[in-house]
């Protein structure tokens, strides 16, 4: 066989087993997806996405409350951890060739890892003892903790992919570096930190140990930032819990729900940034 021949056999081989692997992984997700469309969607109405949940062992009622409490908690948690994992990305990506980056990235490699009950116990301990009540703003600040580093390398790395040749020209052409970073390189790895972000949501979507922990939930519609709020990874764990089958039924609906809202958010963000020039 010649060496020709052999790099192409190669690359066949491997492009077969990629299809493979492909296909491996979409099996699964697929079928979890098809599971929880099949049990869930005959709970959707309007009654279910509108009104607040019903009394055990008599009506399920709906996940309103639920709906606005992830909704509540992911702006909260976007507000606060998406700039400054920005920020701790461009940091690294710029000018983080020093042991202080070296630190960060250490960080945010075991913040990656670390388990989410952890974090939940970590807030419960620093945060809602110390204030004395359960609330969105301790749940939002535990959600942070395990955003934060999933922003900041995603763009880091989006931001390592930009030749240093745009960033020479710019220079070159009596730019400041700050004004480089926003203006030039910002700009170009801007699909790279949006999918960051949105995989970052993503995750803290369907946390539901840091809640327990931060948040504990409810049966009412939001109440204010001092008192408890529900969430759909709460409901959905609750739900599961209860022997009633209506209550079952109840957890596959905001299961459905819920990857719904995350479809939703990746889809809208990905449309409303279609075509823009980013910064100027």
């Amino acid at each position: 066989m010649s060496s020709y021949a052999f790099r192409k056999f190669k690359n066949r081989l491997f492009f077969c087993l990629g299809i493979v692997a492909v296909v491996v992984a979409l099996v699964p997700l697929g079928s979890i997806i098809i599971e929880v469309v099949v049990k869930g969607a005959p709970e959707l109405s309007i009654g279910f996405l509108t009104e607040a949940p019903g009394v055990v062992g008599q009506s399920a009622g709906g996940i309103g409350p639920a709906i606005q409490g992830s909704l509540i908690l992911i702006g909260l948690t976007s507000a606060i951890g998406i700039p400054i994992g920005i920020l701790s990305g461009i940091y690294l990506a710029e000018f983080g060739n020093n042991i202080y980056g070296t630190l960060m990235r250490m960080f945010s490699d075991v913040l990656t890892e670390f388990p989410s009950i952890v974090v939940g116990v970590t807030i419960f301990l620093a945060f809602v003892l110390y204030v004395g009540h359960f609330s969105p703003l301790a749940g939002a600040f535990a959600l942070s903790f395990i955003l934060i580093p999933i922003v900041s390398r995603t763009t880091e790395e989006s931001m390592k992919l930009v030749p240093n040749s745009i960033r020479e020209a710019s220079l070159a052409l009596g730019v400041r570096r700050w004004r480089t970073t926003i203006s030039v390189v910002l700009t170009a790895a801007k699909a790279g930190l949006i999918t960051g972000a949105l995989l970052a949501v993503a995750r803290i979507a369907g946390e539901t140990a840091p809640l327990i922990m931060t948040v504990l939930g409810n049966s009412y519609f939001f109440q204010g930032f001092n008192e408890p709020i529900d969430a759909l990874p709460l409901r959905i764990w609750r739900d599961a819990l209860q022997p009633y089958p209506a209550f079952i039924a109840q957890g596959w609906g905001a299961a459905l729900v819920l990857i719904l809202i995350v479809l939703t958010i990746n889809v809208g963000v990905r449309i409303a940034s279609r075509g823009r020039r980013g910064f100027r």
